[in-house]
């Protein structure tokens, strides 16, 4: 079921995605003052402000999809953005470090409910025709946040880091108001209950992995607490496969993984945001402890990135209807490869700026600007409208569990008590190098999901009559 006013639509669901994309990473330039309000924490309880949001995140995205295809996904969404809102609020008015996780995680669930259902909405409001364009609009809002975390956060810490939570309430509250009124469900059939125990599985595996990466640089791998959490990890996840497979309503659609294109997209993505999320944590300690630069003009030292998302977000969707998904995302997982690689060659201790990092942050915002749009839009191009739900579940779990990776690995790389002084620049520049081979680990599956679009598409197709929009199930292809 489609509305009268689409335009309407694109901008309340991506008002809604750029807050739950600001949020996972506004926060990181906010840790300095954030320690310094907090003494006697450590980057790896600090780390815990973000991986507590992602963690939650990654979970009840699985959950959301097909909670949304059980209640509607209009109610779902102004559910979400509601609780969004008030635990926004209660961030910014935590008293310690540990309540400010708590407050985060819950901040979470609301973003979890948010982001899958604002793309089937997104999807139901716009003719077969006009999708690919819509969704590059609402994936490149995404992908801008995300990248201009760290210098609006900057900005913000001059009043209080108190704000880098409070600027989501009144956005979020006109988003809502707004939502109730543009907002109508797509036309797809209602599904049971979904697995909770499968979505606890989720928060369980991720997070006890979390656990254990962040451990490793105290304890060491073969400590006790390091081998549990490992097990633990492994245990929940297959748990989650486990349920997943016999569950009628799973919290993760291993149908959906059956399509080549979403899993591989998938794949890319997870190794991606591995990389990015420790690009935007590495960076800011590399600028405010090597170069003891204030949060303020570190934000803005880190904006050149986002500046090139914003140009290359929206090409990225014309580029991938005529080239393909993959050969997209192989270019943009190179293209932010090249940007550490060229910190490791040319920067030091001694601040340069516009020869050492502008240059590089150029680069990986040109990997940003291609990838996250056109990963993003592969739901709607390869999934029938029943599964919208799930598969903008599984790519946008793929983000999180890759955020979360990101700063584990990092932590566990560069080590929990590093502040980036320039006595630690060792540290920094093994950050860098974890970033480098993280984007080159997702140009293997960037790289097969080429050949796979290649294939001759079947000679039939089932058209999705539910939302007329002739979009086919299962195809093999990722372009339109």
């Amino acid at each position: 079921m489609s509305t009268a006013r689409p335009g309407a639509v694109l901008v309340v669901t991506s008002a809604a995605a750029f807050l739950s994309s600001l949020d996972l990473f506004i926060v990181n330039i906010a840790f300095p003052d954030i320690r310094a309000d907090f003494p006697g924490t450590d980057l790896g309880q600090m780390s815990w402000i973000l991986n507590g949001y992602t963690v939650v995140f990654a979970a009840f995205l699985a959950l959301a999809g097909r909670v949304a295809d059980r209640f509607g996904h209009t109610r779902v969404f102004l559910t979400g953005l509601a609780v969004f809102t008030l635990a926004s609020a209660a961030c910014a008015a935590a008293p310690g470090v540990w309540l400010l996780v708590a407050a985060r995680a819950v901040q979470a669930v609301g973003a979890a409910l948010v982001v899958p259902t604002s793309l089937s909405l997104l999807l139901a409001a716009y003719p077969a025709e006009r999708r690919t364009r819509a969704v590059g609009a609402w994936a490149s809002i995404g992908a801008v946040a995300a990248a201009l975390g760290p210098p609006l956060g900057g900005l913000l810490v001059e009043l209080s880091w108190h704000w880098v939570f409070l600027v989501n309430v009144p956005v979020g509250t006109v988003a809502l108001v707004a939502g109730s009124r543009v907002l109508r469900d797509p036309a797809v059939a209602r599904t049971g209950m979904p697995d909770l125990l499968g979505a606890l599985g989720i928060v369980v595996g991720v997070g006890a992995l979390a656990f254990a990466l962040v451990r490793t640089p105290d304890a060491g791998w073969g400590a006790p607490e390091v081998l549990v959490g490992l097990g633990v990890a492994v245990a929940g996840l297959v748990a989650v496969v486990l349920r997943s497979r016999r569950h009628p309503v799973p919290a993760l659609d291993l149908a959906v993984l059956r399509v080549p294109v979403v899993a591989l997209a998938a794949l890319v993505m997870v190794a991606f945001t591995t990389g990015f999320a420790g690009m935007l944590v590495v960076n800011v300690l590399y600028l405010t402890g090597t170069w003891g630069w204030s949060p303020q003009l570190a934000g803005l030292g880190l904006a050149a990135g986002p500046l090139v998302v914003v140009v290359v977000s929206r090409l990225a969707g014309h580029l991938s209807a005529r080239v393909g998904i993959g050969p997209v995302a192989l270019v943009g997982t190179l293209a932010f490869a090249a940007g550490p690689t060229w910190w490791l060659a040319h920067l030091g201790p001694t601040p340069d700026y516009a020869a050492g990092m502008m240059p590089g942050q150029l680069l990986t915002g040109l990997g940003v600007g291609l990838i996250l749009p056109t990963l993003s839009s592969v739901v709607g191009s390869a999934l029938p409208a029943p599964q919208w739900g799930s598969g903008s579940s599984l790519i946008n779990t793929a983000r999180q569990v890759g955020s979360v990776l990101g700063v584990a690995l990092l932590v566990s790389v560069i080590g929990a008590h590093t502040t980036g002084s320039p006595s630690e620049l060792g540290s920094v520049r093994a950050g860098w190098t974890l970033l480098v081979a993280a984007a080159l680990v997702g140009t293997v599956p960037a790289v097969v999901l080429s050949v796979v679009e290649r294939r001759p598409r079947p000679a039939t197709a089932v058209l999705d009559a539910g939302a007329g929009s002739g979009v086919r199930a299962g195809a093999a292809s990722g372009t339109r």
